[in-house]
């Protein structure tokens, strides 16, 4: 009797770890009972723990962020399939590997054994791998489970992304954080169990805080702790903020969170929080970022929501570039701070903005309109005859320096739904454009009274 042809495996999704593993490698969750958080996907009747329980996931994307869990319920998924889990990595692998994998899923489905392909970082495919997946996933051959910390929208090519159903995962809740610490001071097989270690609360409060809802981070810096903690065996909060060390804020100055920060920054700034502006400009420049980028967003603002309600408001965020590029970082950056809170309590006005747009709409829909001749300028003999400046009246020649006249087109004032562009609005330095307005309409009131 022939022998059947061996199809090649992969070791076991939970295969031994070889040692020393770092503590979150030997902590991570084997069955969905040890997941901690992220009910909103694995809470009982949610849509990915009932999918789960019937035994097809079909293609699913996670994102989330570092720490979240999007790896260990892979893991456990594949487990709970019972498919061949095939980890591939999206930095060192092609179109030949993927190649290699889809040949020796068809001998496995011979065998009635699905194969589930994890690809962590999926964002990091290129056209070129995310095409040579497509027809095989969309065929059924495989079972994909990608995970990214990148928005998917914008790195997954929609035609696969159409094939996945995306799952959103939250940073771990403070108390999830917990949970896992203690477990891992309590397991003898896998954690810290046999250490003989104590924790304070105190200490548990702290690297909860500290691990901003990474379960990877906060793993790695109770380890640390732990072996500064051989002599004393207690582990403290003075110990936990030795282990942490310094932390690196979140933030990637290419993907969805730079949009993201810059966003919350512009919208404190026009909530007129200063607080929540200096907080999301720390995270900005601590992650990174150009502090000239962020100022050039400031300058927007200044002229956008702030306006002539504080014309100041763009002199001094200019002046905080100047000072910048004069110190650099990051005694330049105070200048910028300075700029954040002038720009968050000064009044705010869109006027000047809605103003531009409908003076740019009336121009493109009005793009031959003539200008009036009485506003022309007439340096040759042949203009004056034709007309040009014609009855122009020079504002210097009245005391008030205003005389009414029409500046405007024809096309454009004479319309049916003309509104002025500009109306300014009841605070700060417009209050007193406003009056200055008010006058002048008056002014053209009795010059066009009998």
């Amino acid at each position: 009797m022939a022998r059947a042809k061996q199809v090649p495996t992969q070791p076991s999704v939970f295969a031994p770890l070889a040692a020393p593993a770092p503590l979150a490698a030997r902590m991570r969750p084997r069955t969905l009972d040890e997941v901690v958080g992220q009910q909103q996907l694995l809470g009982e009747g949610r849509a990915l723990a009932t999918a789960i329980a019937a035994g097809d996931t079909g293609s699913i994307l996670f994102w989330g962020p570092p720490g979240s869990g999007k790896t260990t319920i892979a893991r456990v998924i594949a487990h709970h399939l019972k498919g061949e889990f095939i980890p591939f990595s999206a930095v060192t692998e092609g179109v030949q590997r993927i190649r290699e994998v889809v040949a020796d899923a068809e001998k496995r489905l011979v065998l009635g054994v699905r194969t589930i392909v994890f690809i962590d970082e999926i964002h990091r495919f290129n056209k070129g791998q995310q095409d040579a997946l497509l027809p095989h996933v969309e065929a059924g051959l495989l079972t994909l489970i990608g995970a990214t910390t990148e928005n998917p929208s914008f790195e997954i090519n929609g035609a696969l992304l159409s094939r996945m159903r995306v799952f959103v995962l939250e940073p771990l809740a403070a108390a999830d954080i917990a949970v896992l610490i203690r477990r891992a001071l309590a397991d003898s097989d896998r954690g810290l169990g046999d250490s003989g270690l104590t924790i304070d609360d105190a200490a548990i409060d702290a690297l909860a805080a500290d691990a901003d809802g990474d379960a990877r981070r906060a793993l790695t810096v109770l380890h640390s702790a732990a072996t500064l903690a051989a002599q004393t065996r207690r582990i403290t909060a003075a110990t936990i903020n030795e282990a942490a060390q310094y932390r690196y804020a979140r933030y990637d100055k290419s993907g969805e969170e730079h949009f993201n920060l810059i966003s919350a920054y512009h919208k404190a700034l026009r909530g007129s929080d200063a607080d929540g502006a200096l907080y999301w400009l720390a995270r900005m420049i601590q992650g990174g970022e150009d502090p000239l980028y962020v100022v050039r967003r400031m300058v927007r603002f200044a002229t956008e929501d702030v306006g002539l309600a504080d014309p100041r408001a763009l002199e001094v965020t200019i002046a905080a570039r100047d000072a910048y590029q004069y110190l650099g970082s990051p005694e330049g950056e105070l200048a910028i701070a300075e700029a954040c809170v002038y720009l968050a309590t000064a009044p705010k006005s869109n006027r000047v903005y809605e103003a531009w747009s409908a003076a740019l709409e009336a121009a493109q829909r009005t793009p031959a309109a003539p200008v009036p001749k009485h506003i022309r300028n007439a340096p040759t003999a042949l203009m004056k005859d034709l007309g040009y400046g014609a009855g122009y009246k020079y504002a210097h020649n009245v005391p008030e320096a205003y005389i009414p006249q029409e500046y405007l087109p024809d096309e454009v004032r004479q319309r049916g739904d003309f509104k002025p562009f500009y109306a300014p609005g009841e605070f700060g330095f417009e209050k007193d454009i406003a009056k200055r307005m008010a006058w002048w309409a008056e002014l053209k009131q009795r010059h066009s009274s009998p």
